[in-house]
């Protein structure tokens, strides 16, 4: 299995957040793991990115036990992971912070290997337009894109995705995930997509798993999913539709 987590325990301090977690996901595909605040689902790409360290479970990566690795390491062996948040360094520019992305490659190296650059401009031409302005500047659109851009720039094996819809309109969303489309397809990239926004993570995902105070409470074909009765009603914001 290309990604795998068993009995992952996780938190911060005393605070036990995730509790027993077991899943697998395949090689190109995506899975979406949805749930309300609070449910863990941060805390669940915070452990697989080494961002924090499991209390207990093991999680292992193309047959490779990397449980408790630091992300630098993390990054090394190609998982990228774009932070909730639009997180970029708003005082450099909009290439500085791709090429910032491009140095968690390899340790002790001099310069950082540009090769990606021409792939994240194809897909995000606006990135290139203002490649010389302030990233401070760009749009949250924009910013969510130089956040999605700049972990490309390593060579991607498996993208962690927290909340990339968070605070976007709804145009934009529909823009952001288009363009995820489009790069899953064309180098069979694997996504785990953390998304509160229910019905854009299924619509975009293979399959999906609900979160529910730490545990796994539902899981399977992300339409099994979306035509689950309690998924929808919860999750989905629609009830069973009468007839007359």
């Amino acid at each position: 299995m290309f990604l795998d987590v068993q009995g992952l325990t996780a938190g911060y301090g005393s605070l036990i957040v995730l509790r027993d977690i077991s899943f697998s996901v395949r090689i190109g595909e995506t899975l979406a793991v949805i749930g309300a605040n609070g449910s863990g689902k941060t805390t669940l790409l915070w452990s697989l990115a080494g961002m924090i360290r499991p209390k207990s479970g093991v999680v292992s990566f193309q047959e490779h036990d990397i449980t408790g690795w630091d992300s630098p390491r993390i990054v090394r062996i190609g998982i990228g992971h774009v932070v909730g948040g639009m997180h970029v360094f708003g005082s450099l520019k909009v290439e500085d912070n791709l090429i910032l992305g491009a140095y968690g490659q390899r340790c002790g190296i001099k310069a950082p290997n540009t090769d990606n650059l021409p792939i994240v401009y194809k897909y995000f031409p606006v990135l290139e337009k203002k490649r010389n302005q302030p990233a401070g500047s760009l749009s949250g659109g924009e910013k969510q894109m130089l956040a999605i851009g700049r972990t490309l720039m390593c060579d991607l094996k498996l993208l962690l995705l927290d909340e990339p819809s968070a605070g976007l309109a709804p145009l934009l969303v529909r823009r952001v995930f288009d363009i995820l489309k489009e790069l899953r397809e064309e180098f069979s990239l694997t996504i785990l997509l953390v998304e509160q926004n229910a019905d854009v993570a299924l619509r975009f995902a293979d399959r999906g798993l609900v979160l529910a105070q730490g545990e796994i409470m539902l899981e399977g074909a992300a339409g099994d999913l979306m035509n689950d009765e309690e998924v929808r009603k919860i999750y989905l914001g629609k009830g069973t539709v009468n007839a007359g």
